[in-house]
């Protein structure tokens, strides 16, 4: 394997992982708090067990399968590219490069959605009355962020991926 070669398997590597520890990560995401609700202010507050899981907004189930789909093509393209570690086959190669592109695609739009959700969770939204959960929720928020900056890291390594093709086609012979 050349420089570029071994470049290449190591970004793959890294792209696999870091998409996988995301999905790992937002997917074993929970915590449960008693709340107290006040329905009169002549009651004392009722106890209540809210629970946070990560399938409970579409948002990030979403932000799940594009991690999830992101790992799996990534173990993938690391098995295609040992295979083809010369590069003739250039049918192949454009299939990776076209598929490393949609994995930038996906890894960014699923990490946005989250990062979206989280913004509103953090913040909450006074125009529409939705309450800030981050302040009740604080690890449930913090993982679903370092899930986040994980699948953006993941992004990172299949742009870097599709570049390196890229600049591997330009300086191949005519």
């Amino acid at each position: 394997m050349s420089g570029c070669g071994k470049l290449e398997v190591i970004l793959r590597v890294l792209g696999f992982l870091l998409s996988l520890v995301a999905a790992i990560v937002v997917g074993v995401d929970k915590e449960t708090k008693v709340v107290p609700v006040t329905i009169s202010s002549n009651l004392p507050p009722f106890p209540i067990v809210v629970v946070a899981k990560w399938r409970y907004l579409s948002a990030f189930v979403y932000f799940f399968a594009t991690n999830v789909i992101a790992s799996l093509y990534g173990l993938l393209s690391l098995m295609l590219t040992l295979s083809n570690k010369n590069g003739s086959n250039n049918v192949l190669t454009l299939l990776v490069i076209v598929l490393d592109t949609v994995s930038v695609a996906l890894l960014s739009s699923g990490a946005g959605a989250a990062m979206a959700i989280g913004v509103i969770a953090y913040e909450g939204n006074s125009h529409v009355r939705w309450n800030k959960v981050c302040d009740t929720f604080g690890k449930f928020c913090k993982q679903v962020a370092a899930s986040a900056l994980l699948s953006l890291a993941g992004a990172i390594v299949f742009l870097l991926l599709v570049i390196l093709a890229l600049v591997g086609l330009l300086k191949r012979p005519k």
